[in-house]
């Protein structure tokens, strides 16, 4: 056999010889493979750990390129955290208000939360915070899979930090690039703040519903307490509430689902007990226990609307902070009693004027059967594009509907409903009984009512077809019955100038006209001691005498007489309220607390209408006042407020001080501005003197006989009678009170003494007024004068011809009249011409 074929069997010289009949192991046997199933695994496997090693290295590439981003918000800045805060109004008890603020929070710190507080939140959202790294990835895993099982999103992933960052740094889209940014900011934010730190943050940003941020304003707004204050039990409430903050808040408030607030809070305290917080006693005596909330928190809110606005108004004065930001407490001067004593007696005087004005209540009446006539009447006075906006007019009522609480009125072939509220207590109030009327209680067919537009043309609906056609009857046109007029009473305390009470309408609210410190109108006679003031002030500085002879300028004292006849004076005509009021010669007292105008305009064409506007000025009058003769007669236009300090300034001595309606914040006395003597102590005496014989012998009289105490006051009517006043004063207070309507119609027939009068004595009168006199200051002398001439009483006068006159020191009278049926020089020569 060839050789290269041939098996070697033997061996080389020198080899050993080797065993034979057995083979090496191995050696010619196959070679064996895996079974299948390792194979699989194996490879497998190998996948995995490749695909688990790509996977790293694409979110560690993610996350690494997210992080760079140059758009991904800085944690630095929740350092310096300042969040939007509630700024809170109270009144001088401290009772709530008003708010100022579109987030109600109060920022607490971490040491003012009690530690079970904090231990609840954890327990209800987070339980390892104090353990992870900002992400708890075991929580994630196991959320992911419980999410799956239950085919929905069952449990959340996301860390109190990670909260903290899409809260406060991202927005709340739902999206993998949100959630990587969300996962980074929240590892960054536990390297830069501290556990407490975050809490923090996390407990005043987080939202309890009800436009309610963070937990002191949660207790509050719940529990009617600071979060220091609350419970385990309510704590554990209050972890409850971020999971579904506004259900949960409607299932607490409106009480038809309690039982899904309180499922909810006895999880979080067996989660209390699960992480080692609570002892399982302690915690069920809190889920045996009821929830109890308090359903309204701060029952005067909203109570005096018109200091809401005044404060926001005057904040900026003393904070720069935006009001967003700022968080303050705000103690007002507000005394609660006056200011409700003071909004009952305004709507109480409103509403006898709306009685006398026949105001919601039927003007007159016509038969059934002159409705049509009515109707055509009224038309001729109705514009042919229907009624204008805001104006008043007349309308007959054609149908009276008690089921659906309206009237069928007709403007002139121009139908309209009105409405009627169940819930009228100015124009339909309640009897004894709690009952109002009926529609058809208060109005019949036939009835004549005043009607009022509110939308004018663009409102009524109806107007489709030509203007001279009546409305289409398938389409109504609403209207209103015209309002009745409004009012405004301020009370102010003397010697601080703090405002005690402000009201600014019949029913006011948070950002409405506030009529006392808004509504311009004229002052009418309440202007004139301003008037009188410039000039006695004149007259003292020429250091004239009353009554003197050759005085081409009336020397203007209380006892000074000057004519009150009527005529023309700077091409100009006044009148007096009445024509019996012009009764020739009459002394100032009497000119004043008789409120005669003439004599006013005669005072203005001696000082000059500038010297007035100046006096007006100082004493506490900001509004521009034209330098005109009309100024005699309040005929500019002022504020209620501005009247009633320049008021607080006569009775103040002459001192002038702004209104001040903000005591105290955050604590800390708000220092009130220094007062200035503006008039000389003793003017402002003799003119506050003079202002109280309006109230015991003028137009006032009815207040000096209802008080029985010494007031000083002014009464004052516009032209019209559209502008009512009357400012009375004490030592200590002044009150003042207009009446008017809205639109600055006429008031017919109506006087200050009439309609504010009544007003002021009723809020007197709830204060308890005491009866001091005012103080008299030094260089006022008082002399005794004859009633008739105003000169210095002769002696042995009768008592009933003299009185006791207060004068500046200088300015009193030097000639003495002569007694009466005493011949005189004059009389003589009148003897001689008469027959």
């Amino acid at each position: 056999m060839p050789l290269a074929t041939t098996k070697r069997m033997w061996t080389q010289p020198g080899e050993p010889r080797k065993p034979q009949g057995k083979l090496p192991k191995g050696v010619g046997k196959p070679r064996r493979s895996w079974p299948w199933p390792l194979v699989v695994i194996k490879w497998l496997a190998i996948v995995i750990l490749a695909a688990a090693a790509l996977g790293t290295a694409t979110i560690a590439l993610v996350f690494w390129m997210y992080g760079r981003d140059p758009n991904l918000p800085n944690i630095e800045k929740l350092a310096d955290y300042r969040p939007k805060q509630i700024t809170r109004i109270v009144d001088s008890n401290d009772r709530v208000i008003g708010e100022l603020g579109s987030e109600r929070r109060t920022l607490v710190q971490f040491d003012q939360i009690p530690p079970f507080v904090v231990d609840a939140f954890i327990a209800a959202e987070d339980n390892n915070f104090w353990s992870h790294g900002g992400v708890d990835y075991v929580g994630m895993v196991r959320a992911f899979v419980a999410n799956l099982r239950a085919g929905h999103t069952k449990e959340g992933a996301s860390t109190i930090t990670q909260q903290v960052v899409k809260n406060l740094l991202l927005t709340s889209e739902r999206s993998f690039k949100r959630k990587i940014q969300e996962v980074i900011l929240a590892r960054r934010l536990e390297h830069a703040l501290t556990k407490q730190e975050i809490m923090t943050l996390y407990l005043n940003q987080i939202d309890f519903g009800h436009s309610t941020y963070g937990v002191q304003e949660a207790a509050r707004m719940y529990f009617g307490k600071d979060i220091s204050q609350v419970n385990v039990g309510e704590a554990a409430m209050l972890a409850s509430l971020p999971k579904e903050p506004e259900r949960l808040y409607k299932a607490l408030h409106d009480g038809k689902n309690p039982q899904l607030a309180k499922d909810r809070q006895i999880y979080v305290l067996n989660q209390m007990v699960k992480i080692g917080k609570l002892s399982q006693a302690d915690a069920q005596k809190w889920i045996d226990a009821p929830v109890q909330i308090v359903k309204n928190p701060y029952p005067e809110l909203d109570t005096a609307p018109e200091w809401i606005e005044q404060v926001k108004k005057e904040l900026p004065t003393y904070r720069s902070d935006p009001i967003d930001l700022m968080g303050a407490k705000v103690r007002t001067t507000l005394d609660p009693k006056l200011q409700a004593d003071a909004v009952k007696a305004l709507q109480a005087g409103l509403r006898v004027v709306d009685k006398r004005h026949k105001i919601g209540r039927p003007l007159r009446s016509v038969k059934p059967e002159r409705i049509e006539a009515e109707i055509v009447r009224l038309a001729k006075a109705m514009p042919a594009g229907g009624p204008d906006a805001k104006q008043v007019y007349e309308a007959v009522v054609t149908a009276v509907h008690d089921d659906k609480g309206s009237l069928e009125v007709d403007l002139g072939h121009y139908p309209a409903t009105v409405a009627l509220p169940a819930d009228d207590p100015r124009y339909n109030p309640p009897d004894d009984d709690g009952k109002v009327k009926k529609p058809s209680e208060r109005f019949k067919p036939g009835d004549i009512v005043a009607v009022i537009a509110p939308g004018g043309q663009a409102d009524a609906e109806a107007h489709t077809g030509d203007a001279e056609d009546p409305p289409k009857k398938d389409r109504t046109v609403r209207v209103e019955l015209a309002p009745g007029p409004q009012g405004a009473v301020v009370i102010m305390d003397i010697k601080s100038r703090k405002v005690l009470a402000m009201v600014g309408g019949y029913s006011t609210r948070v950002g409405g006209f506030d009529r006392a410190t808004m509504a311009k109108r004229q002052p009418g006679s309440s202007f004139k001691p301003f008037v009188y003031a410039a000039a006695f002030e004149d007259a003292a500085n020429r250091k004239c005498h009353a009554n003197d002879p050759d005085q081409s300028v009336t020397c203007a004292t209380a006892a000074t007489r000057v004519d009150s006849n009527a005529e023309r004076v700077a091409k100009w005509m006044p009148k007096n309220f009445e024509a019996s009021e012009s009764t020739g010669l009459m002394r100032l007292r009497t000119a004043l607390e008789m409120s005669i105008n003439t004599v006013s305009v005669r005072l203005a064409e001696d000082v000059t209408p500038k010297a007035i506007a100046a006096m007006a000025h100082r004493m506490g009058i900001q509004s521009n006042l034209p330098e005109e003769m009309s100024l005699a007669l309040g005929s500019v236009e002022v504020t209620p407020l501005e009247e009633v300090n320049a008021y607080a300034t006569l009775a103040a001595g002459g001192v002038y001080a702004p209104a001040r309606f903000i005591d105290a914040i955050d604590g800390k006395p708000v220092a009130a501005e220094p007062g200035k003597q503006v008039m000389a102590p003793e003017l402002a005496y003799v003119i506050t003197n003079m202002m109280e014989s309006v109230t015991t012998e003028g137009t006032a009289a009815e207040v000096g006989a209802k008080l029985k105490i010494p007031i000083a006051g002014k009464t004052g009517t516009s032209n019209e009678a559209r502008n009512t006043w009357f400012i009375g004063m004490t030592p200590d207070i002044v009150i003042g009170v207009w009446v008017g309507y809205d639109d600055n119609r006429p008031m017919p027939g109506e006087q200050g003494a009439r309609v504010a009068a009544p007003i002021f004595i009723d809020v007197a009168k709830q204060m308890n007024l005491t009866g001091k006199e005012f103080p008299r200051p030094p260089h006022v002398v008082t002399a005794t004068i004859d009633r008739e001439t105003g000169l210095l009483a002769p002696e042995g006068a009768p008592k009933k011809t003299t009185l006791d006159e207060v004068f500046l020191e200088g300015t009193q009278p030097t000639i003495t009249a002569t007694k009466p049926g005493e011949a005189t020089e004059d009389s003589q020569v009148l003897g001689e011409y008469g027959d």
